[in-house]
């Protein structure tokens, strides 16, 4: 077994590294055998580390893009917004600890508005009932927690709980990010977690892989964060979906550890299972760094394991050359909008965005390394030394307390300050729409650029007319110091106070802290051995912690006459169908979180977001208010179906008793109207790779019949028919 090791500079988080939660090489080097023997084949690395925590490795049918899994993951972690839920659900169960290693990580709750230790006290005013109730379950359910103003998780996870080998799960699209320390870490719903937590094997649809060769060297302006950003634009938002993508190649050497976390955190932005990068020397030098010099050493004596076998297939492949990449920027409102930086001017003169960037934001999950502080401090002290602040409002967002503690202790946030910025909490923030913004009126057209993930719609700050884009931190510095899209940094000068025009050099910084990491502040709470004694009160007053009933078992019966509730045009990603910023305080309590249902969706009607037809009264009304009012007034609107082109999360929806299904012909999705009434038959004879068929009835009094197709396998089958996975968890333990 390998055990994490203790920091010396930090012996208070000795607790934070449960004895069990380590990885038995030997186990996994079985497994593998096992299954390389059986498909006879070399294995990509990703097809290691998945097939290598199978339940059982001897008999799982194994088919890339067709049979599902059941796994074994080593650990859990959560986010607060998600955790809560999870923890709801898993009280439910019944059961009296969690079975695997598991955390709860509070970065999600924490507004923007003034400055990191205002903001945090505030936020514990405000959700000091979620963290508490956090605290209290973790402790009685044996789950450690990481108390607000710790970091955001997926920093936490690398910082701590990712090592290569591992497979962890969290309740967050950006756990990949732990795919650069060459771990497979993957995004799932709460229900997915307490599965985990209960004990129960993990199902994942096999997934494809996709290779991502790396040649040349990265230099000068560009960054790791250019090698998502240009396989966002060749993959777009759904060209990954339902594969690991997997970086190999001789240019993988030139990125540091944290640069990889970066490439893999985006990878949920093409719609990746996860992503990871080859064991390698750079990884070995951040888990000494970070304290884990045993693991290091164990990984170095089984690095076989971890890197891909020679000659192995891949579903599909692309070759970037790092020498020739230049600095990219996406956007705006999709990840997927890849331009060159040096042709972003031109490109938005051309579309009529605004050029002036209002706000520059550096930090998130995806890039608040020490390297990307380091990098973009260098840029500060360069314009500092001849005069000059940033033009634009310039936030700084630390990715955990040791990240912030260690940029305060080597003068980075100083410069960064001292630039015009402001350094908000150890949290997620703007990135998720936690951002009081006052700079702009809403509605107003307006440019921001991030070192973020996503910019969809609105997503940072409420604002449907802000026009983001996401770069790296580099470049998000070099445009809040010139204060504008048409500044290219690689060929354009700047002009200081006294009228001298200079160029400012490509960015520096050291990719770990010369000295050790300075932990900051103790903000870990490891759960006591037995917490059978321990309450956990939840108030049935409360506005934002609800305890769940069970859902009610499906009738034996197909769902007759289910009224349209919206059909959606465009984009429909987990941002349109429930979105993040205010809606946050209310993911303990399922009823309230209801009312942010799909207002983010484009009704294909009228163009309208958040304002559909009630087709019984004729008016037009919100979403969540419409279908209020379908539950009460009929009792054909009880049961709902989802349909999508592509749809993410099919998993997360059949363990809550949903049916979700796509179109046999994509096509068919042109028949459905928004006033049609669809019967969904076949379902008493629902049977795993069986369509079901769908009666669309219009209006007019005519009717179609067409195809649907699911992915429903027996045990799914039977959530659906129990009313959701913890129904079925229950009925067994009877």
């Amino acid at each position: 077994h390998v055990a994490a090791a203790l920091n010396a500079k930090a012996k208070v988080a000795m607790s934070r590294f449960e004895p069990n939660s380590s990885i038995n090489y030997d186990q996994l080097r079985s497994n593998i055998d096992i299954v390389r023997k059986r498909l006879n084949r070399p294995l990509t690395l990703s097809e290691k580390i998945v097939y290598g925590h199978l339940d059982d490795p001897a008999g799982q049918e194994i088919v890339r893009g067709r049979t599902y899994l059941r796994l074994r993951p080593d650990r859990v972690a959560m986010q607060d917004a998600t955790a809560q839920m999870a923890m709801l659900q898993f009280i439910s169960s019944g059961l009296p600890k969690v079975a695997v290693p598991s955390t709860i990580h509070c970065d999600h709750l924490i507004e923007a508005q003034i400055g990191g230790a205002q903001d945090l006290q505030r936020a514990k005013e405000i959700n000091q009932e979620v963290y508490k109730f956090l605290a209290s379950a973790g402790a009685k359910y044996g789950v450690g927690f990481w108390k607000p103003g710790s970091g955001i998780i997926h920093q936490i996870i690398l910082e701590n709980y990712a090592y290569p080998g591992v497979m962890l799960i969290g309740t967050d699209s950006h756990t990949p990010n732990g795919g650069g320390l060459g771990s497979i870490c993957i995004g799932v719903g709460g229900a997915d977690a307490v599965d985990v937590m209960a004990g129960i094997p993990w199902e994942l649809k096999c997934p494809n892989v996709i290779g991502v060769k790396l040649t040349g060297t990265l230099s000068g302006w560009t960054s790791p964060k250019d090698v998502i950003l240009k396989v966002a634009g060749i993959l777009t938002v759904k060209g990954g979906t339902g594969a690991i993508v997997e970086y190999h190649g001789p240019g993988v050497d030139s990125i540091s550890c944290t640069g990889m976390a970066t490439i893999c955190n985006m990878g949920a932005e093409i719609g990746a299972t996860t992503s990871v990068f080859p064991y390698n020397h750079r990884m070995r030098t951040y888990l000494e760094k970070t304290g884990r010099g045993e693991i290091a050493a164990v990984a170095n004596e089984n690095q076989d394991l971890l890197v891909p076998d020679s000659g192995c297939h891949y579903d599909q492949i692309i070759e970037i050359n790092l020498s020739e990449l230049k600095p990219h920027i996406n956007g705006p409102f999709t990840p997927d909008l890849a331009h060159p930086v040096s042709d972003i001017g031109s490109v938005a003169e051309k579309n009529g965005w605004p050029l002036e960037v209002k706000v520059g934001l550096i930090g998130s999950c995806t890039n608040s390394s020490y390297e990307d502080m380091g990098r973009a401090a260098s840029l500060a002290k360069q314009a500092l030394d001849k005069g000059l602040k940033c033009k634009a409002q310039f936030t700084v967002t630390p990715g955990s307390e040791q990240i912030r503690a260690t940029i305060e202790r080597d003068g980075y946030a100083k410069l960064l300050r001292d630039v015009g910025g402001v350094v908000l909490a150890n949290a997620c923030g703007p990135c998720i729409g936690q951002w009081d913004r006052r700079d702009v009126k809403k509605g107003e057209k307006n440019t921001i650029v991030t070192s973020f993930n996503r910019n969809f719609t609105a997503r940072n700050d409420a604002n449907p007319a802000t026009h983001a884009f996401v770069t790296s931190p580099e470049i998000v510095t070099a445009l809040a110091i010139a204060g504008t899209l048409k500044f290219n940094p690689e060929t354009d000068f700047l002009t200081a106070p006294n009228g001298e025009k200079f160029k400012l050099e490509p960015p520096t910084g050291d990719e770990l802290p010369a000295r050790d990491f300075d932990p900051g502040q103790d903000t870990y709470q490891h759960p006591p051995a037995d917490g059978s004694g321990l309450r956990v009160d939840v108030n049935p007053q409360s506005n934002r912690l609800q305890l769940l009933e069970p859902f009610d078992k499906w009738n034996g019966k197909d769902l007759e006459d289910l009224q349209v509730l919206i059909k959606v045009k465009g984009k429909c990603t987990t941002d349109h169908i429930s979105a993040a910023g205010p809606w946050l305080k209310f993911r303990g309590h399922l009823d309230n979180i209801s009312n942010n249902l799909l207002i983010g969706a484009v009704n294909i009607e009228n163009d309208a977001v958040n304002k559909i037809r009630n087709i019984l009264t004729g008016e037009f009304g919100g979403v969540p208010d419409v279908a209020r009012y379908y539950k009460v007034r009929a009792s054909s609107f009880h049961s709902f179906t989802m349909f999508h082109g592509t749809l993410l999360w099919k998993t997360n929806l059949k363990k809550q008793g949903l049916l979700p299904l796509t179109f046999s012909n994509p096509a068919d999705y042109d028949k459905i109207r928004p006033d049609d009434k669809i019967s969904i038959v076949g379902l008493k004879s629902f049977a795993p790779g069986k369509p079901l068929k769908a009666i669309i009835k219009h209006s007019d009094g005519s009717s179609e019949t067409i195809e649907l197709n699911h992915t429903f396998n027996e045990t799914q089958i039977e959530w659906f028919q129990a009313g959701s996975a913890l129904n079925k968890m229950k009925e067994l333990q009877k």
